[in-house]
């Protein structure tokens, strides 16, 4: 019996629910802790009829969108086999339809918001570019990395999908060897370069909730999954 085989088999809602009421508390208070700290906007510019504070609002419902997503499908695979039963060999490929789109979102609308955003982080806009481009870049850098060595197949969570991925060794290269965890610990930076380099105040905002509730997510929801992937918790 397979890894997978197995948890599925000792399935518990108790386990599948896990950490999920702190999960919603938590977005909760982060949704109104963030939309208190963006500024408003009362003239122009605007794209497709959004200022600047209206695509931060989606920006955000978005990252809160992707993460429940992300939450529900993990712990249904993970204990249920759902994706699995319901499209077979193709389940991941739909998992990535659904998935990237989401991801791909996340940077682009926080473009979009400091590129419409009147409101200045500091006055010194030559600090922010200094701080903000090292950060695009070491994004860039680590996202290769996550491409290259750790491969998309399993920054999707396929080792909540396929035991052969569960067997594989730990990737130790390109940024990898710095870091056990690029994906957020790094990559989300650039979330934060992007908004530095705009010298968007509302941006700002945008990259400290998503990098703060992907930690959540990571704590929550991703954490309790690997303990019991990979052994470190009871099935």
């Amino acid at each position: 019996m397979g890894r997978l085989e197995t948890i599925r088999a000792n399935a518990t809602w108790k386990a599948i629910f896990q950490g999920q009421l702190l999960h919603l508390g938590l977005v909760i208070l982060m949704v109104y802790g963030a939309g208190s700290l963006l500024l408003p906007v009362y003239s122009e510019p605007t794209f497709l009829g959004w200022d600047s504070r209206d695509w931060a609002v989606a920006s955000i419902l978005l990252a809160v969108l992707h993460q429940i997503i992300v939450a529900v499908v993990f712990r249904l695979e993970l204990y249920k086999g759902l994706m699995t039963r319901l499209f077979g060999a193709r389940a991941m490929k739909v998992w990535a339809v659904i998935f990237l789109p989401l991801l791909i979102a996340r940077p682009i609308s926080i473009i979009l918001v400091g590129w419409l955003d009147p409101h200045p982080i500091t006055p010194y806009r030559g600090v922010e570019m200094l701080a903000g481009v090292p950060l695009i870049l070491l994004a860039i850098f680590t996202m290769h990395s996550v491409v290259k060595y750790f491969t998309i197949r399993r920054a999707l969570g396929a080792d909540h999908f396929d035991d052969e991925v569960i067997a594989m060794p730990l990737v130790e290269k390109g940024m990898f060897k710095y870091t056990s965890n690029g994906m957020y610990g790094i990559v989300f930076l650039g979330l934060w370069g992007i908004a530095l380099a705009f010298g968007s105040w509302n941006a700002l905002i945008v990259a400290l909730f998503q990098h703060t509730y992907i930690w959540v997510h990571m704590y929550l929801t991703e954490q309790p999954d690997m303990d019991r992937i990979y052994g470190g918790a009871p099935i």
